[in-house]
């Protein structure tokens, strides 16, 4: 079926593994897009992912049932005054960035409304570009939909009906709802992580002994902090007012725990723990929320020579792909001598039930 065309403006990690879903599960959809990198439209093409690369934004674009804007944040808002005049009534404008009020600001401001829903699918890897872009990057992961004002019901029923198609699960936000939960549940995090880091580095030994000693739970919660820096510093800019405000309710919250502190209080300091514990566990493991997810196990080997080697074999054997492996040498907060992480929680819960059957003490995550 030729006669629907959808078009991306940006091919990279986020745009790239779109496509490749939609080139997936309609194989005859015509697809057509522009990206500043000639090799990324160059090696789309040569998968078969598009079939027309474009060297600019111009008229291949006419006729688009959908219209991704997958390119940086701050460059998707100027790319909109460019394509205004080559979108039909019955187009879908939408893009996939992190932060929504900017961007339907500028949509309102240019009276796009009619054709626009924010998109927001919550999935990615520490690896960018279209060359790490997935089909199945997208797959159970939400999707965030942030409709216009003016959009009809009937554009807004079916986009949820082809994200749901896609295999990610649609959920419909209020462009500003959707920035404020964000700001708390990823920007905050990503935000702490960097300066926790920071406030380690700045305050270390001359011989560096924290960093040396820092591995366990400090390296698990600053994980995100090998982030992009670039996109962070976008994402701060144009999220910042959300960001500020949250960043406030934030240090009001470290301003009680060190109250508690101070004072010794003892009712204080087990509520805090104790809520957050209780709170944590009440999430669902499955959750695809923003920040990924990582899947890995602990595993209890006896220091002898080649003792890894046998666990990598094993599993590799077995068709497991091992992402990073490695001794624990700070267990203050895990069990488990050696961490194994797998890039996905099938291959981490078969290479749990794996090694327990080779008579492995493992604890999984």
């Amino acid at each position: 079926m030729n006669s629907i065309k959808i078009g991306f403006i940006g091919l990279g990690l986020i745009g790239g593994s779109v496509a490749k879903a939609i080139r997936k599960y309609y194989p005859g959809y015509e697809i057509v897009a522009f990206d500043k990198n000639r090799e990324t439209l160059a090696l789309a093409v040569q998968e078969n992912i598009i079939d027309t690369a474009c060297s600019s934004i111009d008229e291949n674009f006419k006729g688009c049932s959908y219209l991704f804007l997958c390119a940086p944040v701050s460059c998707n808002t100027a790319y909109l005054a460019q394509l205004k005049n080559l979108l039909d009534k019955n187009c879908i404008l939408t893009d996939v960035g992190s932060v929504k009020t900017s961007i339907h600001e500028e949509i309102i401001a240019l009276d796009m409304e009619e054709n626009f829903i924010g998109g927001h699918p919550m999935a990615g890897s520490e690896k960018s570009g279209f060359s790490n872009s997935k089909a199945h990057l997208i797959e159970n992961a939400y999707y965030i939909l942030t409709p216009s004002k003016k959009v009809s019901e009937e554009k807004v029923d079916r986009y949820r009906s082809f994200v749901s198609s896609l295999k990610a699960i649609p959920v419909i936000l209020d462009y500003s709802e959707h920035d404020c939960i964000t700001g708390t549940i990823s920007h905050l995090p990503h935000i702490i992580a960097a300066t926790l880091v920071n406030y380690v580095r700045d305050n270390d030994t001359k011989d560096e002994l924290m960093k040396a000693l820092a591995a366990g739970g400090f390296k698990d919660i600053t994980r995100i902090a090998s982030s992009s820096p670039v996109m962070w510093q976008q994402i701060c800019l144009k999220n910042g007012r959300n960001i500020s405000q949250i960043l406030s309710g934030y240090i009001q919250a470290l301003e009680r725990a060190k109250a508690a502190v101070d004072s010794a209080n003892e009712n204080e300091l087990y509520s805090l723990f104790e809520t957050s514990r209780d709170y944590r566990d009440s999430m669902p493991n499955s959750s695809a929320g923003p920040i990924k997810k990582q899947f890995a196990v602990y595993c209890d080997i006896i220091d002898e020579a080649g003792g890894i080697a046998t666990i990598a074999t094993i599993l590799a054997s077995n068709n497991i792909n091992i992402k990073n492996i490695g001794i624990v040498h700070n267990r203050e907060f895990e069990e488990g001598v050696l961490r194994i992480e797998f890039y996905d929680e099938a291959s981490s819960a078969k290479a749990a039930g794996l090694l327990q059957k080779y008579r492995y003490i493992v604890y999984e995550t």
